[in-house]
C-alpha cells in the first residue's frame, strides 16, 4: 500500500474504530474481503492493533515508531541528531515530507545548540499511520527570556510576537532568524514551551499564545514539538516563495497574527501597542496583518498603524485580511485621513 492509502485507512480509524472494515471497502471501491486483507497486514506489521471479533471488532492506532534520544551539547552537530535519532525512523515517507523534517529537526537543534545554553539536549520521534511528531527539548535560559533581554521587552510575552514576524535572532553575525519561522509553517503543528507560555502554530489557525502563568508548573527550558501529516503535499519550496517578492529569492514578506499584540484582557486602542505591532516591520518589503481573533480596534491604534508608520515607511505594503465589519471601517477612516493629508499637502 502507498501512503496516501494508508493514511486513509488510519484517518477512518482515528474517527470510528467501528465497522472499519465496510468503510474501507466503500473509500477505496473494493470488496470486503480486499479491506479486510489491508487491514490485517496493517496490523501484520504492527502498525494497528485490534479487539473483539467479528461484527463487533475495533481497531485502534498504534505509535509504531517511538525513539528518544539525549545528546551532550559540547561538540554536537545537528547533522549528528538527524542522522542517528530521525532519519533512520521515517524511512517510506514521500520525499517532501523527509524535507520538512529534515529542516525542522536540524533547525530546531541548531537553536539549541547554539542559544541556549543547557549542557544537554533531548530529541523525540513518534510516528503512526497518520502523522510523525519530533521533539526538541533542552534545559537552557529559556527561549522568549532570551528574545525578551536581547531586544529589551517589557513582558517575555511580547517575544511570541516576534516570533511570529519572523526575521528574529539574537546572534545576528551566524544566524538570519528565519529557521522557526519558516519550520512553524511548514508543518501541520508547531509548538514552543518555555517556562508558562506556548506559542502555537495550527494550520487550521491563527498563531496563538497560551499563557498558564500560575496554572502549571512552569519548564525551565524550551521544549519545540513539530508534526506534520504523513501524506501532506506541503513542500519546503512552496512556504519559501510564499514568503519571497515575486521573481525575488529573499525573505521579503510576513504574515502578522495581529492578536498576539493584545495581552489578555486588553483591546488594541492604544499607539505603545501599534508601535509594538511594527516594530522590525522595516526588515520587510511586504507586511499582511491577518485581524482574525481581533474584534475591534480603536482610532490611536489604527492611526499609527496606518497613517503614522505609513507615512514613514511608504516603500513598506500593509495588507489587511480578516476584518471584521468594525475593524474594516477604522481602516478605511484612518486610510481616506491619510489620503486626505496627502491631497492637502
Amino acid at each position: 500500500m502507498d501512503v496516501e492509502q494508508i493514511v486513509e485507512i488510519g484517518r477512518l480509524i482515528q474517527k470510528d474504530p467501528k465497522q472499519v472494515a465496510v468503510r474501507v471497502a466503500e473509500t477505496f471501491g473494493i470488496s470486503r474481503q480486499a479491506a479486510s486483507a489491508k487491514l490485517a497486514e496493517l496490523k501484520e506489521s504492527g502498525w494497528i492493533s485490534s479487539s473483539g471479533t467479528g461484527r463487533g471488532i475495533e481497531y485502534a492506532l498504534v505509535d509504531t515508531i517511538h525513539h528518544a534520544q539525549k545528546y551532550v551539547m559540547k561538540g554536537l552537530s545537528e547533522d549528528t541528531v538527524w542522522r542517528q535519532a530521525c532519519a533512520p525512523y521515517i524511512k517510506g515517507l514521500p520525499n517532501n515530507v523527509r524535507n520538512i523534517l529534515h529542516y525542522g529537526v536540524t533547525e530546531m537543534v541548531n537553536n539549541a545548540i547554539d542559544h541556549s545554553g543547557s549542557n544537554t539536549v533531548e530529541f523525540y520521534i513518534e510516528r503512526n499511520l497518520i502523522s510523525t511528531t519530533c521533539g526538541v527539548k533542552d534545559l537552557g535560559e529559556g527561549i522568549f527570556l532570551k528574545i525578551q533581554k536581547a531586544l529589551n521587552l517589557f513582558d517575555a510575552r511580547e517575544a511570541i510576537l516576534e516570533l511570529a514576524k519572523g526575521k528574529l535572532t539574537t546572534d545576528p553575525l551566524n544566524h538570519t532568524g528565519e529557521g522557526i519561522f519558516f519550520a512553524s509553517k511548514m508543518f501541520d503543528f508547531f509548538w514552543i514551551e518555555s517556562e508558562n507560555l506556548f506559542f502555537v502554530h495550527n494550520e487550521n489557525d491563527p498563531d496563538t499564545l497560551v499563557d498558564k502563568t500560575n496554572k502549571a508548573k512552569p519548564f525551565h527550558g524550551t521544549r519545540v514539538l513539530m508534526r506534520i501529516d504523513n501524506d501532506s503535499t506541503r513542500t519546503s519550496r512552496e512556504i519559501f516563495d510564499k514568503f519571497a517578492e515575486p521573481d525575488e529569492f529573499t525573505f521579503s514578506k510576513t504574515i502578522v497574527p495581529v492578536h498576539l499584540a493584545q495581552h489578555e484582557g486588553e483591546n488594541l486602542v492604544s499607539r505603545s501597542q501599534a508601535k509594538r505591532l511594527t516594530r522590525r516591520f522595516e526588515r520587510f518589503q511586504s507586511v499582511v496583518l491577518d485581524f482574525k481573533g481581533v474584534a475591534e480596534i480603536g482610532q490611536g491604534f489604527a492611526d499609527e498603524l496606518f497613517r503614522v508608520f505609513q507615512n514613514s515607511h511608504p516603500n513598506i505594503t500593509l495588507a489587511p485580511i480578516n476584518m471584521t465589519p468594525s475593524v474594516k471601517q477604522m481602516v478605511l477612516r484612518v486610510e481616506n485621513a491619510r489620503k486626505r493629508d496627502k491631497e492637502g499637502g
